[in-house]
């Protein structure tokens, strides 16, 4: 009996270590954020957002385009689900901000509400830079990604994004949520 406790501990030891060791490199590359952590209300039916949350406070512009990428989302006749995955790589992405170019601080061509690169494909700087079209063209990537109405919403967003930092889209769920439950049906 004590070796089978033995090996028991030793095993889940073993696992703990293993995660820490993984963990640790990704933690390391993520995208620092000038937000504050707030709590986390999880809500029945919705997915459990991941990781600690951010959550910033909007001003009229960036409510505008929360509202355009919900009426986007609603045209191409898309769930809320969608949206929430949307808003969220906005707020990650340019904290709702529709970019211009940024002359030295551009990320390459980035533009708009979701940094799409004309240069990638995306658009004109024009189409990138209307919400309209800048979400139904992130919402076109989405739909074409396999699951994702089921996936966990950083997963969703990055297979669209192609991100330097994956994980950094997940602090924004709860917001997303929040904006998309707040906006949906005004």
């Amino acid at each position: 009996m004590t070796t089978i406790f033995r090996k028991s501990v030793l095993s889940v030891a073993g696992l703990a270590f293993a995660g820490g060791v993984f963990a640790g490199p990704i933690a390391a590359h993520a995208n620092p954020v000038d937000a504050k952590p707030v709590a986390v209300a999880v809500q029945t039916g919705a997915p459990k957002p991941q990781g600690e949350q951010s959550h910033i406070t909007l001003n009229g512009e960036q409510t505008a385009n929360v509202k355009a990428i919900i009426a986007a989302t609603k045209k191409a006749r898309l769930p809320e689900r969608a949206a929430v995955i949307s808003i969220a790589t906005s707020l990650q992405e340019s904290k709702l901000e529709n970019l211009g170019h940024l002359g030295d601080a551009n990320d390459h061509d980035s533009l708009g509400l979701f940094q799409q690169r004309p240069s990638s494909g995306w658009g004109t700087p024009e189409q990138i830079t209307d919400p309209a079209y800048s979400t139904t063209a992130f919402l076109k990537g989405l739909t074409q990604v396999d699951g994702w109405q089921d996936m966990a919403l950083t997963d969703a967003a990055q297979t669209v994004q192609v991100s330097a930092y994956p994980d950094a889209y997940a602090q924004w769920e709860q917001q997303a949520t929040d904006l998309v439950n707040q906006h949906w049906n005004s």
